[in-house]
């Protein structure tokens, strides 16, 4: 992912033999945002062990999915709207760890060497 891409996840589960184009709306319907602004929009399906990310590469949409053959990925509660993940969370919750118990750092200031 390109640095400044964020992470959209619908929190409510959709109908996954949407292609491109269906899920495209449902960024603008659910998400409220622009399917070709480059940034990542993750839908899950009703069982919570399928799940399809659209992206903008800058020539055309691209539909990636995974299914798990075991178990469940790690869902948020089921909500209108969606969440912001940090890119760390989504490679947890593309491997099926629960992505939610973890933290980003806060900012702090380096030590002076002085």
């Amino acid at each position: 992912m390109a640095p400044g891409t964020k992470v959209h996840l619908a929190c409510r589960p959709v109908d996954l033999r949407n292609g491109f184009d269906g899920l495209a709306a449902k960024v603008q319907q659910v998400l409220r945002a622009d399917p070709f602004s480059g940034h990542l929009f993750l839908f899950r399906g009703k069982r919570g062990d399928y799940l399809k990310a659209l992206y903008w590469d800058g020539s055309g949409l691209c539909l990636f999915a995974k299914r798990l053959e075991k178990g469940r990925f790690v869902w948020p509660p089921i909500v209108d709207g969606g969440l912001v993940l940090s890119p760390a969370q989504l490679a947890l919750l593309i491997e099926g760890i629960d992505w939610r118990r973890t933290v980003v750092p806060e900012a702090t200031v380096a030590p002076s060497l002085l």
